[in-house]
């Protein structure tokens, strides 16, 4: 947990007169008078504005547990309320009401709220670094969601990860002891094939909840405008997609990202990134896209997940917008693609290995894993850099690590990471080798693992309750089918020509498809480095590409 006693004048700053000056000029309506104790607005509201206190105060609290509310603070003149959902008006995580002497306070909805933030710098630095302190201490309180179920349960491990990776605050009470939570349980008649339950802002129970049906309730998943033409539609939230929106939306382009699960891609699974620009103590994957994606929210950029993609319709002419169809019959209209959907983890060629995923196997090392694992004895296959990031965080929670790879270290890993790794006195080392099957019940889950060395045969089993994998990935372009060109691999071709039904006699700039305004970049890129920098500098020199392609748009040259 961050500790935010010393930043408390950074959470809650109080803006001086000049600055409320400034302000005052961007906001979405006239002044409000609200009565003592009177709601400003409540937990779990939809477009809720952010709203400056010009006289009295303002309570604002969360709810605690299930039928608690606990404050957080009470703002005075000056001072400014929300966090980071008011900037794209997504429903409220806190409530306020009116202080014991009432209050004046001018609103702020999102779009001025974020015209605020962009048009005065110093106020915007402010106001950012509030809303982000105030999101992480809304996360340490678990103030958002309450999921109710069993500690280990694969549902409720899933479900953890998605709003963790979503940077959406919550608290687990264990069905088993809580008392709180066994009464909820009991007066809804909830069986408990449908736990986890998760309890949303705004009260409503969900059984059991898909992620999608998690952030539907959270109202991540914002309604499209049908038939709305943006200027560029992103595919895919990891460093690559997220540097793109950044970039695009600050320059007045219209910019729309879609996910099928949440932002940070790969690299939001890295525990610590350690050679990363700029970031010399390093920074966790997960840190590094929460901080991307609320300056994508900043400049405007219009972010949708967890929605999968089900295909890119290019225009039947060869010119026009070009079509995103959605799961849920929906559909997106923009002018320009970027497909940044990134990679899917390698699933190795073990029996029952499916059975056991999120129930003693998995992709990735967050603190939910490493708590589920701690005192215990654990596996990790692979051996590149994520393979080094995740033993490094895991080797110290756990009781025994056994690394397997199967070819040596050095030629896959950062030297830095090889070096700790050797420091780790409780790191077992199975080289030249691989998993070779796997034991365990749906009951107890995972229990032990099968190691088979590659250069004498010899098998070793290994006593495991968690195996995590980190062998690689393959291109998640699936969902493009053959609209694009790709290589042997599945991974899309840049750069090259243009598909000859096109009619289109320019070259292609460097990551541009063979699809006319449709671009790649980052891991599902043929040729691509596999690096967070190189995926960031990528999205980044896309948008000068698009901004070319959108210019020639109305003027191309046919054959």
């Amino acid at each position: 947990m961050a500790d935010l006693s010393a930043r408390q004048h950074q959470m809650f700053p109080v803006l001086n007169s000049h600055q409320l000056q400034t302000a005052r000029r961007f906001a979405s309506g006239e002044p409000r008078h609200f009565a003592p104790g009177e709601f400003v607005y409540k937990v779990g509201d939809h477009a809720a504005p952010a709203w400056l206190v010009l006289d009295g105060s303002m309570d604002v609290f969360r709810h605690e547990g299930l039928s608690g509310e606990a404050p957080i603070i009470t703002h005075g003149v000056g001072q400014l309320s929300g966090e980071v959902n008011q900037l794209s008006g997504r429903p409220t995580l806190a409530g306020a009401r009116a202080g014991a002497e009432g209050c004046v306070a001018l609103p702020f909805d999102s779009a001025h709220l974020r015209a605020l933030v962009i048009g005065s710098a110093d106020i915007g630095e402010i106001i950012m670094r509030a809303f982000i302190l105030r999101r992480v201490g809304l996360i340490d309180a678990g103030a958002g969601s309450v999921l109710i179920g069993a500690t280990g349960n694969a549902a409720l491990s899933r479900l953890q990860g998605f709003l963790a990776r979503s940077a959406f605050p919550y608290i687990v009470l264990d069905a088993s002891t809580n008392s709180e939570g066994r009464a909820l349980i009991e007066r809804l008649g909830v069986l408990s094939s449908e736990l986890p339950l998760m309890v949303c802002p705004n009260g409503t129970v969900l059984k059991n909840p898909t992620d999608t049906e998690a952030a539907a309730c959270l109202g991540m998943t914002p309604e499209l405008i049908p038939g709305k033409l943006y200027d560029v539609a992103v595919v895919g939230a990891g460093p690559a997609g997220l540097a793109t929106a950044v970039y695009a939306a600050s320059e007045g382009l219209d910019v729309i990202v879609i996910d099928e699960r949440s932002v940070g891609g790969q690299a939001g699974a890295s525990s610590r990134i350690e050679n990363y620009l700029g970031f010399p103590t390093g920074i966790s994957g997960q840190a590094l896209a929460g901080r991307a994606y609320n300056q994508a929210l900043k400049f405007g950029a219009e972010l949708v997940l967890p929605v999968e993609v089900n295909s890119l319709v290019p225009p039947a002419d060869g010119a026009g917008a070009l079509t995103l169809d959605l799961a849920g019959d929906k559909a997106v209209h923009a002018r320009s693609v970027v497909i940044a959907s990134g990679a899917r983890y390698r699933r190795p060629d073990v029996a029952n290995i499916a059975t056991f995923e999120g129930n003693g196997i998995s992709y990735w090392a967050s603190p939910i894993e490493a708590r589920l694992c701690a005192g215990k004895e654990v596996a990790l296959v692979g051996g590149g850099n994520s393979a080094g990031q995740a033993i490094v965080f895991l080797a110290p929670q756990v009781k025994k690590l056994h690394l397997v790879v199967r070819r040596a270290l050095e030629e896959t890993m950062s030297q830095y990471l090889i070096d700790r790794i050797k420091a780790l006195p409780n790191v077992v080392w199975h080289m030249h080798c691989e998993v070779e099957a796997i034991d365990g019940d749906r009951a107890t889950g995972l229990t032990s693992a099968t190691v088979r060395n590659r250069l004498d045969g010899s098998e070793q089993k290994l006593p495991l309750h968690h195996l995590f994998l980190f062998i690689g990935a393959d291109p998640n372009a699936g969902w493009i089918g053959d609209r694009v060109q790709s290589d042997e691999k599945g991974f899309i071709v840049t750069g090259q020509s243009f598909d000859t039904l096109c009619g289109f006699t320019r070259k292609p700039p460097p990551l541009e498809t063979s699809v006319p305004n449709v671009f790649a970049i980052g891991d599902v890129r043929a040729g691509s480095t596999k690096r967070v920098a190189a995926a960031v500098g990528e999205g980044a020199a896309v948008v000068s590409q698009i901004h070319a392609a959108l210019s020639l748009m109305n003027t191309q040259v046919k054959r």
